[in-house]
């Protein structure tokens, strides 16, 4: 599959924070780039699932010589286990048929500070400013590099407990993906208070993909319409675990 060099890889979630990243993205008005859409769906008879593919919505970036410069894809939303199996094979397609001709990945989320967790607390906040973690897999890059200076690290002991984004990890390291994953660390629940933090946040991320992907990032764009609706909620069993 033809993709450009830099792909934004964002996970279709409930709350709608990817949406409202990839509608915000757009070529700037005074480059030549044009969009070229595509939507991609992948079949998973190979794993014995017959009833769902893997799908994805594609936006790529292309300058007057034909030249992919950035790829997005916005990936439907999965519950395990299929989610790792349509990852895996959507990755598959991004790949190269050599490792040096992988595609950097660069990929976004927006988690509540309770699905991040090291040493038994959680990621504390810095109430001045919007918190924006990255996390390097892979082979460094140009990308990976310039990102890594415009986040904070993550500590090494790090528990992650969101199915999408540790499906994600395990599978770009198994794959020896260059990969930086974006992290934008939002309060426990979504609400009205906090609805201003959670638009600097997504204005955050969006800042850091374009000045990385020759794109523009334009706040006024953003679609979102937030739901009070929690994934805790709605998995009580998880309370069970820890």
């Amino acid at each position: 599959m033809k993709v450009a060099r830099k792909v934004v890889f964002l996970f279709r979630d409930s709350e709608g924070f990817a949406s409202a990243i990839s509608d915000a993205l757009h070529p700037d008005p005074h480059s030549s780039l044009r969009p070229l859409e595509e939507s991609l769906e992948l079949s998973l008879e190979s794993y014995g699932i017959k009833d769902q593919k893997a799908s994805a919505k594609i936006h790529h970036y292309v300058d007057p010589q034909g030249n992919y410069q950035v790829s997005l894809f916005l990936m439907q939303n999965y519950e395990p286990p299929v989610l790792a199996c349509a990852v895996a094979e959507i990755l598959s397609q991004i790949s190269g048929e050599e490792s040096s001709s992988m595609p950097t990945l660069i990929v976004p989320f927006v988690l509540a500070s309770s699905k991040l967790k090291w040493e038994s607390k959680t990621l504390t906040k810095n109430e001045s400013k919007v918190s924006v973690y990255g996390i390097q897999i892979g082979p460094d890059t140009d990308i990976t590099q310039a990102m890594a200076t415009r986040t904070q690290k993550v500590p090494s002991s790090l528990q992650i407990h969101h199915e999408p984004l540790a499906c994600l990890l395990q599978l770009v390291r198994v794959l020896k993906f260059p990969t930086f994953v974006l992290i934008g660390q939002r309060g426990r629940h979504l609400s009205d208070k906090a609805i201003g933090e959670e638009l600097e946040i997504i204005s955050e991320l969006g800042e850091i993909l374009a000045s990385s992907s020759c794109l523009c990032f334009s706040r006024d764009k953003i679609v979102w319409q937030p739901t009070n609706t929690s994934k805790e909620s709605e998995e009580p069993w998880r309370s069970l675990y820890g």
